[in-house]
């Protein structure tokens, strides 16, 4: 696996084979979304429609296992991520392409779009001020390590994918090497596998944190009640 180079510059910013590789990504999501939905039908669905309304159903309802009700309002954000996640993973099979999964930069920008989104959701689902107060409770002093906490877990979210990307692509290039061509279908399914499972894994974890970050308020109202119940109970 070859690193990242410098395609062309615009200006001072160079323009490397990830981010051309992502561009194309792009554009190729948006021509097959076009093309897809052009001819949705509601009483004879043809059979893109029919699969693409099955694809949105299991993300939908993946989400609705981790927050019930809400897969309307995440399904656009954790759909586009899984699908987008998924197919960088795999760009890694076409000849003289890498993963630009492959890249700390793009997991990093994955990472931080995610660290993002759980704030977002948060405050969209408890309001700003009962969302920041979660993290001053029980205790103001737990603050340093409520933003430990989040700066570490986006570190780690950039990561895993990086590192699992990294090591699949080169382990298939080791055993391509070493093996010849005398391999390449199980490799190729090891390949695909892997990816998806780093997707599906991802995908999951950014639910999992959005989900935290919309109960926060929830969880900070229930750590409070114990102490005011026990004012209560004092008072002569």
């Amino acid at each position: 696996m070859e690193a990242a180079g410098v395609v062309f510059t615009l200006g001072w910013l160079p323009i490397t084979t990830t981010v051309v590789t992502t561009w194309g990504l792009l554009l190729v999501f948006g021509i097959g979304s076009w093309l897809a939905t052009r001819h949705l039908s509601v009483d004879q669905p043809g059979l893109v429609q029919t699969a693409l309304e099955g694809a949105v159903q299991s993300i939908a309802a993946a989400i609705d296992g981790v927050l019930p009700g809400r897969s309307e309002l995440l399904l656009p954000f954790i759909g586009t991520l899984w699908l987008f996640v998924a197919v960088a993973n795999l760009t890694g099979l076409v000849p003289e392409l890498h993963s630009p999964t492959a890249d700390l930069s793009t997991t990093a920008a994955l990472a931080f779009v995610v660290f993002l989104s759980v704030h977002w959701y948060g405050i969209r689902s408890a309001g700003l001020k009962d969302y920041l107060q979660h993290y001053l409770t029980p205790s103001p002093i737990l603050l340093p390590f409520h933003l430990l906490g989040e700066l570490s877990r986006t570190l780690a979210l950039a990561m895993r994918l990086f590192g699992n990307i990294m090591s699949l692509e080169m382990a298939a290039l080791l055993v391509l090497l070493v093996a010849g061509l005398l391999v390449p279908v199980p490799v190729l399914m090891l390949h695909i596998v892997e990816a998806l499972v780093q997707a599906y894994i991802f995908g999951t974890l950014a639910l999992i944190y959005i989900a935290g970050g919309m109960q926060s308020h929830e969880a900070s109202e229930n750590a409070e009640a114990p102490q005011t119940n026990d004012k209560k109970g004092s008072a002569p």
